[in-house]
């Protein structure tokens, strides 16, 4: 019964999309170690995780989620995305003002109602669009509704009007760029400069305490896997085969018939939602959301992430992700001020040495591997089967 229900997962696994159910195992597996090991075991053990590297390891989650939504739009739709920082972002502040809602009272001011900031600039009375907020389902609602109409609006006017290549980036460069403008003004009502932070409880769970960290861990780690499921799917489906033609030749897929921009305007609202899905995970294991997360610098990173791993993937991006934030994060930690330098050279050496990533450079290895077993194979097929020699 099981086995015939991970079939279709377990096919095609030289494909990209037959990757999905090794990943989604380890991954699952991955998150139930590490969260036992924090629940579990004593602080003095040798394979006790702690709850900061759990936070760690959701942060990257979140990340590597962001990254599968920029290679849905890049790797299989050839759309470079400079912008996907700004979906990203905006899940952020939607998660985030949901949590500055739920503070209450216990604020530094003690106001029922206003967040800290809004009382430290005097204003009188909640702004119109911070109404319901402080409900969990309004809040995810505006979380994913906004990023996607942005991403309508944007792609419409866009895709319609045949805009591609470097001019596109440059579009979503400025798009990300206008928002941090907006936003780091103390009169568009979300925190300006400082954003928004010291959040204390989700859902009534403080987010203080080891068991909702886990909480959110596991959580990230589903919603992972289960976008990596849908994409695998939609990539696989006719949808993703018009999808790629798109990508491989726009001009003779319109003379065949097919509605190219409509395609590509929902599959990047598409990947838009993604974005604003990780951003909504992102904000709660960080603890705060600033305009700084609009930079264009973020979401030139996230390509450098899909680059590395190996886009048109969908793993590949993943595995990037994961990867370049680790090392992010253990080179800050000697050389804070080189980071931007490393990354960029690493770009360059991916560009220049790894054109289709890691992904790629395991594929190619696998392959030589399989065509230097297959003629010892043939030899000694030929061998066992030759005919007996008649005797006069």
């Amino acid at each position: 019964m099981m086995q015939s229900l991970f079939n279709p997962l377990f096919k095609d696994r030289g494909q990209p999309g037959g990757r999905v159910a090794p990943f989604v195992i380890i991954l699952f597996v991955v998150t139930a170690l590490a969260s036992a090991s924090n629940l579990l075991l004593p602080e003095s053990s040798a394979l006790h995780v702690s709850t900061y590297s759990i936070t760690l390891l959701g942060k990257y989650l979140s990340y590597a989620m962001l990254a599968l939504a920029v290679d849905v739009i890049w790797g299989y739709c050839g759309i470079l995305s400079l912008g996907h920082g700004a979906f990203f972002a905006l899940g952020g502040y939607g998660m985030g003002m949901y949590l500055m809602r739920q503070i209450g009272d216990r604020g530094v001011y003690g106001h029922p109602e206003l967040p800290d900031f809004m009382v430290f600039l005097d204003w009188q009375e909640l702004p119109w669009f911070w109404l319901g907020m402080d409900q969990f389902w309004f809040a995810m609602l505006i979380t994913l509704l906004v990023p996607g109409v942005l991403a309508y609006i944007f792609g419409w006017l866009a895709f319609r009007s045949r805009v591609t290549g470097v001019y596109l980036s440059i579009m979503t460069q400025a798009l990300t760029y206008a928002l941090m403008l907006a936003f780091f003004r103390n009169e568009m009502g979300f925190g300006g400069n400082n954003g928004l932070t010291d959040f204390k409880d989700l859902l009534g769970f403080d987010l203080q305490a080891d068991s909702t960290r886990i909480g959110l861990f596991i959580t990230t780690a589903v919603l992972l896997a289960l976008t990596f499921i849908t994409s695998s799917w939609i990539m696989k489906s006719r949808l993703g085969k018009v999808v790629v033609a798109i990508r491989d030749g726009e001009a003779r897929a319109r003379f065949l018939g097919y509605r190219t921009d409509t395609y590509k305007v929902w599959l990047f609202v598409y990947s838009a939602v993604i974005a604003a899905i990780a951003g909504a995970l992102y904000v709660p294991q960080v603890g705060i959301i600033n305009p700084g997360e609009f930079s264009p610098i973020n979401s030139i990173e996230i390509v450098i992430w899909v680059a590395v791993g190996g886009r048109g993937t969908l793993i590949g991006a993943i595995i990037g992700a994961l990867l370049v934030n680790y090392a992010k994060t253990r080179f800050t930690a000697i050389m804070p001020d080189g980071w931007l330098f490393a990354l960029g050279a690493l770009f360059v050496l991916v560009t220049l040495y790894l054109p289709k990533g890691l992904v790629g450079v395991y594929d190619q290895f696998k392959q030589r591997v399989i065509s230097s077993n297959q003629p010892s194979k043939q030899h000694a097929s030929n061998t066992n089967h030759q005919p007996e020699e008649v005797q006069p």
